[in-house]
């Protein structure tokens, strides 16, 4: 999981490769369809720095059974760009995610991403608190 997280918080292409592997799937909300292998998590992660330029990742608990592992995070990062049509407010944001995997010869294989959408939208202005 540390490398994953060095992966995430990089946007690192080479460890993409060596971390993800090509039919792995992950469901983001609010996608009918998941995204696929490396190329579509590291879509993942761009769409979350076009947001939030400096957004970084923190492990705060994992549990691991057989082959699956949940995961808490927090996200942190500053609104300077477009996200999900809010215009940069320069706010920042501190929203949790819970997230789901499952690997399979040390490469993840599927993810269930959850993250605190409602939270993150309230912090930037987006909807009501």
């Amino acid at each position: 999981m540390n490398r994953f997280v060095e992966f995430i918080n990089t946007a690192d292409e080479k460890l993409a490769q060596e971390l993800i592997g090509l039919d792995a799937k992950f469901y983001v909300p609010g996608r009918p369809e998941p995204v696929q292998g490396p190329a579509g998590y590291l879509a993942i992660i761009g769409m979350m720095r076009s947001g939030f330029p400096d957004i970084q990742w923190t492990l705060e608990e994992t549990i691991v059974e057989d082959d699956k592992v949940a995961a808490r995070f927090m996200m942190r990062g500053t609104h300077d760009g477009s996200f999900f049509g809010i215009p940069p407010t320069g706010k920042s944001i501190a929203v949790q995610a819970m997230n789901f995997y499952r690997l399979s010869d040390g490469k993840f294989m599927e993810e269930y991403g959850m993250p605190d959408r409602m939270g993150l939208m309230q912090q930037i202005g987006g909807m009501p608190v």
